[in-house]
């Protein structure tokens, strides 16, 4: 298990090229951000190279919930897969959007399947991993469509490929439904990234309702060697001193 900082998260609005050469210097090898297109992709691999960091994961786009919108997010897959590479990326994040109010959710259910299961035929030779992230609606994503891990898991296994895995987020997960280390353990061959904050407050994940020791000891139990993005808003320590303290966490 090895850990990874969201650049957007952790260091807010400082320039990304300053946060990945100061990431790097306080001790972390990898990085992550919500970006797939938009930036200097040049720019960011020479930043990264100096900073000597691995980028984890990077952002794609929604839309996966309404078939009209599915040819788009596929056409800015194949941008996003394009950046990857180039800046050594492992894995793209992909969420859902927002619920339609007046379509069945079973119709949505079965768009994301074939939008997901169209995603993993252009990623096959990539070898990027596409993950779904469900996101809690109780808090910070009001309207968002996937919620439940349980049904997340459920759409990973009906796209049934290897390069399509589910981001839990740990954070939003004790939001939405709790029972943690059992949902995990019990999935984690259909994961492929994890978030984590502490919770209440999405701050530092040492404070906090959540047993980061124990669940980190779990996972590392069940033999999983992936990343774990730091996906959190300082509130108490400054970034630096955060970050410093997750790696003796």
């Amino acid at each position: 298990m090895k850990l990874c900082v969201c650049l957007n998260a952790v260091t807010g609005n400082l320039p990304r090229t300053d946060a990945m050469r100061l990431v790097g210097q306080w001790g972390y090898t990898a990085v992550e951000f919500w970006e797939g297109t938009g930036f200097d992709v040049n720019e960011y691999k020479a930043a990264l190279d100096e900073a000597g960091l691995t980028v984890a994961c990077m952002g794609v786009s929604s839309g996966l919930v309404d078939p009209s919108t599915r040819q788009a997010f596929l056409d800015n897959l194949k941008l996003c897969i394009a950046n990857a590479k180039t800046v050594g990326a492992k894995c793209l994040i992909a969420a859902t959007g927002q619920e339609l109010p007046d379509v069945p959710r079973q119709a949505q259910h079965d768009s994301i399947v074939v939008g997901l299961t169209e995603a993993a035929r252009i990623l096959e030779g990539t070898g990027l991993t596409l993950c779904l992230e469900p996101l809690n609606i109780l808090v910070n994503h009001k309207g968002y469509y996937l919620s439940a891990s349980a049904e997340a898991f459920e759409i990973i296994n009906k796209v049934n490929s290897p390069q399509v895995k589910v981001l839990y987020d740990i954070y939003h997960q004790q939001i939405t439904e709790g029972n943690l280390i059992t949902n995990i353990t019990e999935n984690l061959d259909l994961i492929g990234h994890f978030h984590i904050a502490g919770n209440p407050g999405r701050g530092e994940p040492y404070f906090g309702e959540i047993n980061y020791p124990e669940i980190f000891k779990a996972i590392a139990e069940k033999g999983y060697a992936g990343y774990v993005g730091l996906e959190y808003w300082p509130k108490i320590d400054s970034a630096k001193e955060s970050l410093e303290k997750m790696l003796k966490l």
